[in-house]
């Protein structure tokens, strides 16, 4: 059994979190000691380290949840769902992925039109794109 700060230790999971977790019915509730302190079970381990995973891949808190659900009952489950769900998942990464893209590019090019120099903003061309929704298209020298 582990106190609440005896997990997070072994987790680097804040104790905040882990209650949050416990709230979202994400890790199993904790038993208490007499004194009140939260005692979790060694299997609250292994689950905190799957959703550790789970999250530095991408899934959300509710995808996880879902996740473990399908973990804990597989035999009534199929791989096919657990690969739909990364399926959704990749595909959502990689619209973010190409939004990202888009931003930076745009980025760049406002970032290149202006020179950056000591001259009045009043003539600063990212401030003049953003005030007018036009696109920059040069490269503008100072």
């Amino acid at each position: 059994m582990y106190k609440i700060g005896e997990l997070s230790r072994l987790t680097g999971v804040s104790n905040d979190t882990l209650r949050y977790y416990e709230k979202m019915e994400l890790i199993l509730p904790a038993d208490r000691t007499a004194a009140g302190y939260r005692l979790y079970e060694p299997a609250a381990l292994e689950r905190l380290r799957f959703i550790q995973r789970a999250k530095m891949v991408g899934f959300t808190l509710d995808g996880i949840k879902e996740l473990l659900s399908l973990r804990l009952d597989k035999a009534h489950h199929s791989c096919a769902e657990v690969k739909q769900m990364t399926e959704d998942k990749l595909s959502e990464i990689e619209q973010k992925i190409t939004e990202l893209r888009r931003i930076k590019d745009a980025l760049k090019l406002m970032n290149d039109a202006c020179c950056g120099g000591d001259i009045s903003a009043e003539h600063c061309t990212i401030l003049q794109a953003l005030e007018t929704g036009e696109p920059i298209t040069q490269e503008v020298s100072c």
